[in-house]
């Protein structure tokens, strides 16, 4: 169940109106309409009059509107199309945002549009990744963080969504298993990191650079964080092969600009898997934690796609097949009687 109660956010929403009509100095009541959010407790609203704008409820006691600002600002200095900051008063949690459109890029991809596009989401990264860093803007992100977010899984999924209880052993394992995938980041170079750089976060725009939307938790961290982000999207999948020889790919372009030091094919792929891996950890657990403690029901449908890539890589390596063989001899019979669920064998095939 969401935290606020629809008093308080349809209250909030009047507010938004009120402010934006004052902030815009608007002859008429600015109109808002809802859009579909994210994952976070932002509310986004289309706003009447021209030119189009975006009117954010982003409460301060849940979120940092003052950071949002201030990133948004310094993405933009080095030439990255986040949404033009309008107006905001950041003590209310009230934002205008210049409107970056709804053609998502997961909307146009394609087995004949995506080596395009994905080239250019690629170039983008390249650009992200070659930022300096704001050592007040971008905190670490720290061994501590990255595990914080995979102990998510044990809580929401497998306990709450699923009701198994891990016995002391298994705690072990999972604890084993994030060690090993914790030390493979550390060994990474560090940039700054999106943390959601993926094809709902990403707009497409004729000749235009892509727009880039909700990098309000950028962090500096491991190199291949982004890059498994977008390549092993938890909305979409493409064949393995293809997807390592993007990667491999981008390795190379980012060995060139000065990003990444010479590094063997093998290092590289392995920083690769082990890093998306630690992030499909930590989305299966945020799934579950939207659905049973915000209200958000659509999330679901896809944690198949995310078991898929958790399975296949883990059971990709010796040191990680113990937690893939324990994940689908224990939780994998609980997920297949869930209403959600369907073969994740077949997740995000296209059609």
């Amino acid at each position: 169940m969401s935290e606020r109660s629809t008093d308080e956010v349809d209250m909030r929403r009047t507010e938004l109106g009120q402010w934006a009509t004052r902030a815009l100095s608007a002859a008429q009541p600015v109109q808002l309409w809802p859009l579909s959010g994210d994952a976070g407790f932002r509310r986004y609203f289309r706003a009447s009059g021209e030119p189009s704008l975006i009117a954010v409820d982003s409460p301060p006691e849940r979120t940092n509107p003052a950071r949002f600002v201030a990133l948004s600002d310094y993405l933009r200095r080095y030439g990255i199309h986040t949404p033009l900051v309008v107006a905001a008063d950041v003590s209310q949690g009230f934002m205008l945002l210049e409107d970056l459109g709804d053609r998502q890029l997961l909307s146009l991809l394609n087995a004949d549009t995506v080596e395009g596009l994905y080239g250019e989401m690629l170039t983008e990264l390249l650009c992200l990744q070659q930022i300096p860093r704001s050592e007040e803007l971008l905190p670490l992100y720290s061994r501590e963080l990255l595990r914080t977010e995979m102990q998510i899984l044990p809580e929401w999924l497998v306990e709450k969504l699923l009701g198994y209880t891990l016995s002391a052993d298994e705690r072990r394992l999972l604890d084993r298993t994030f060690d090993l995938l914790l030390d493979a980041a550390e060994e990474q170079p560090r940039v700054l990191v999106h943390r959601d750089y993926h094809s709902r976060n990403l707009m497409v725009r004729e000749g235009e650079r892509p727009g880039v939307v909700d990098f309000q938790d950028a962090v500096w961290g491991p190199v291949t964080y982004d890059l498994a982000s977008l390549l092993r999207d938890c909305y979409i999948r493409w064949p393995r092969e293809q997807v390592e020889n993007w990667a491999l790919c981008y390795a190379s372009t980012a060995e060139s600009a000065g990003i990444l030091p010479a590094v063997d094919r093998e290092t590289f792929l392995r920083w690769f898997d082990w890093m998306g891996l630690q992030r499909h950890i930590k989305v299966l657990g945020i799934f579950p934690r939207l659905y049973l403690r915000d209200g958000k029901q659509g999330y679901l449908p896809d944690l198949p796609l995310v078991i898929r890539y958790t399975l296949e890589v883990a059971g990709r390596y010796p040191e990680l097949k113990p937690f893939a063989e324990w994940f689908g001899a224990e939780l994998l019979p609980l997920a297949e009687r869930q209403s959600w669920y369907r073969d994740y064998r077949t997740a995000g095939e296209r059609g």
